[in-house]
């Protein structure tokens, strides 16, 4: 293990929209994509659950749609973001998360046996899904249904129901897994409930445009511009290093990469060590390792 001093490295954001029916939530996604790929739109792909409610827009630009139907199970919505990864988008809208937890509860509801213990069966699915939209390498937008919360409060001895707010068709606490979240109103208007970029958090509330786009990828490109490597290719710099010196700087470089690719790491040390050991070089044609 080793400290290092923490860094802002580039990123892409993982956000969400969250709103009731008519709020507005797929014409603003295609707002914020715009301002994040600073107007191109053929840069942008959106998964569409809705019935074809993504080609209302096509006055925007020529943006590219994925249309999914049901089942709308986790594994077919990580197999489209996968479709547009490999097409190079730079950013997925996934319109919409709610059907995916819809699918899984219809899934998780017609399972026999204990109900508690059934969702074993359901939970490593939604992770699955949820890590996929965490990892890509492209700005996701996701958005997601809302519906009116009740709970029941006593009062003068009976059980009342009252509104508690607005609740994401969603699995509990997913919104927390997202960078930024904007709640959107019946009257289009927004206000973030969920910022980690701090840009939103506690100000008054606002129509998205293209503009609130380009603020978020501002914000993404004010980090280091750190290249991404992969495993594969830090494997091939250890076995070119050719000194202890050299690896040792390899391994200081790549903290990520320390603990995954350790065994590669020790092999290369030991082989440098018979390298660089006089007692280890053959003698007659005897090699002493």
């Amino acid at each position: 293990m080793q400290l290092r001093q923490s860094e802002r490295k580039r990123a892409k954001i993982k956000m969400a929209l969250q709103g009731s029916a008519g709020s507005g939530k797929t014409y603003s996604s295609l707002l914020l994509a715009q301002g994040l790929t600073n107007g191109n739109l053929s840069k942008v792909a959106i998964i569409d659950t809705e019935n074809g409610s993504a080609d209302l827009y096509a006055h925007l630009g020529n943006y590219n749609v994925l249309s999914m139907t049901p089942p709308f199970t986790p594994e077919k919505y990580i197999e489209a973001l996968e479709v547009c990864e490999k097409a190079a988008m730079e950013v997925i809208i996934i319109d919409s998360i709610s059907h995916c937890w819809d699918e899984l509860l219809d899934f998780h509801s017609k399972l026999a046996g204990n109900s508690f213990t059934n969702w074993a069966k359901v939970t490593p699915r939604q992770k699955a899904f949820t890590d996929k939209i965490l990892q890509s390498n492209a700005h996701i937008i996701a958005t997601m249904r809302t519906k009116q919360d009740y709970v029941l409060n006593q009062k003068d001895g009976k059980f009342i129901p009252e509104k508690v707010g607005l609740k994401a068709v969603q699995k509990d606490g997913l919104d927390y897994e997202f960078t930024l979240v904007f709640d959107v109103d019946i009257k289009h208007f927004a206000t973030s409930s969920k910022d980690r970029t701090g840009l939103f958090m506690g100000k008054p509330e606002f129509v998205i445009n293209q503009g609130t786009g380009k603020r978020i990828l501002d914000w993404c490109n004010t980090g280091s511009n750190v290249a991404e490597v992969t495993s594969e290719q830090v494997y091939e710099e250890i076995q070119q290093c050719n000194s202890m010196a050299e690896l040792l700087k390899l391994y200081k470089k790549y903290p990520d990469f320390q603990d995954t690719l350790r065994p590669g790491f020790e092999a290369k040390k030991s082989l440098l060590i018979q390298l660089t050991n006089p007692k280890n070089i053959s003698q007659n044609g005897q090699h002493h390792i």
